[in-house]
């Protein structure tokens, strides 16, 4: 888990500190789309939902915890949120994501919970830390893509 903790880690510093940013946070590339505010509430959401997933299965194993992300992203407003608000609160969490999976007890890195909507499906704690992170580069290239026009 130390490897996807400073996966984590870079990530989040390499998208403050170098990637490209769009000039205006708060476009919609379609009415359906989410603005760059908008997906950095994304992952503000996925960063709160996942917390919670890595703690509990540290002592719990089996259970579910899903999340509707367009009801979130919409119910939240961070269309109107201050931009630096967002950023400080995503990297906040993050940082705190990767101190509790730096040090994650390692008898615990195959314990399991429910993401799914419909019928369990059950991840592994490591898949999910392994998967929050190329999430959470995906919506990082939309925002990137964004701040190129495309």
């Amino acid at each position: 888990m130390n490897k996807i903790a400073q996966h984590l880690t870079d990530t989040i510093n390499n998208f403050i500190d170098n990637s490209p940013k769009p000039a205006d946070w708060a476009y919609k590339p379609a009415p359906d789309k989410w603005s760059a505010k908008e997906i950095i509430g994304h992952l503000i959401d996925s960063a709160h939902i996942n917390l919670q997933r890595f703690v509990r299965c540290t002592y719990e194993e089996k259970f579910k915890l899903i999340y509707f992300q367009d009801e979130w992203v919409a119910a939240q407003h961070y269309q109107e949120a201050d931009l630096t608000d967002l950023l400080n609160l995503w990297k906040s969490v993050n940082g705190q994501i990767a101190r509790v999976l730096d040090n994650y007890p390692a008898d615990r890195w195959q314990a399991t919970c429910d993401s799914n909507h419909g019928e369990p499906v059950y991840h592994t704690v490591e898949f999910l830390a392994d998967d929050y992170v190329r999430h959470m580069q995906h919506h990082l290239n939309q925002i990137i893509a964004l701040s190129n026009g495309n």
